[in-house]
Parts: C-alpha cells; sequence; structure tokens
C-alpha cells in the first residue's frame, strides 16, 4: 500500500489539534515534540491542510492552528487527499492508464484497486470525532 509518512503524520497532527481540549491554538512545536515528528515537516505539510481549509492558523504570541471545521465534519480520508497524498494500491496513474509498461492493466488490478476503493470509504467514514472519542 501506498501511504506515505506524510499522510500518517498529517492525520497524526490534525488529531492532535481536535484532541486539544484548552480550545487554545495548538503550535507546530508542540505538535513536533507530542508525536516525535520533525518541524520542517509539518510546517510542509500544513501548508496543503491550511489551504484546504481543515486548519486555520492564528498568528502572534500564543499563535498557532485549529479546526477549519468542526470535528464530525472532517474524515481521515479528506486529510489525506489535501496533502496530495492518494490513496493507492496499483502501479497506474491517471496520466498512464495501464499497471505495465505495454499498456494494459495487470492480471490483479481489479483486486488491488477495489482494495484501494474500499480502504478510501473506510477512510473516508472516519470523522476527527470519531477517533476522539
Amino acid at each position: 500500500m501506498i501511504l506515505t509518512t506524510k499522510g500518517r503524520y498529517a492525520a497524526m497532527a490534525v488529531i492532535e489539534i481536535a484532541d486539544d481540549k484548552s480550545g487554545n491554538p495548538v503550535s507546530l512545536l508542540t505538535i513536533s515534540q507530542r508525536q516525535k515528528i520533525s518541524l520542517s515537516y509539518l510546517e510542509q505539510i500544513f501548508s496543503g491542510l491550511k489551504k484546504s481549509g481543515i486548519v486555520k492558523s492564528v498568528k502572534g504570541p500564543g499563535g498557532g492552528y485549529l479546526l477549519g471545521k468542526n470535528r464530525d465534519e472532517i474524515t481521515v480520508a479528506e486529510i489525506i487527499k489535501a496533502i496530495g497524498e492518494p490513496i493507492k494500491m496499483t502501479r497506474c496513474t491517471k496520466v498512464q492508464k495501464s499497471c505495465v509498461n505495454t499498456g494494459t492493466k495487470c492480471k490483479t488490478h481489479h483486486l488491488w484497486n477495489g482494495l484501494e476503493n474500499k480502504i478510501y470509504e473506510y477512510l473516508n467514514s472516519i470523522s476527527l470525532q470519531d477517533v476522539c472519542k
């Protein structure tokens, strides 16, 4: 399965914000320390999360990030998509619609594509609210 560290870290970071009980913005430094994720890597990840509206930034002293929507409106799949990470099981791409260089799909294409769809459905059914219960 091709789900990169970036996708896993994005979910972990957003869940950290969603689970924060203070109501105050959560700094990337705090997330970095709690989750043992590089601060510079988090900065890259949060660029996509902010553009998608999953998080919003608060500037100044005591600044950081808050959720851009309610916890029950954000799914794990949405977080992964926001940072440009596909949930992918096959070698096919949108540009190259085949698994092998012959221009055809491999014999197991539909098997892995079906699994890919199930994984997406599962992650899309899990909201931050569900994870934080």
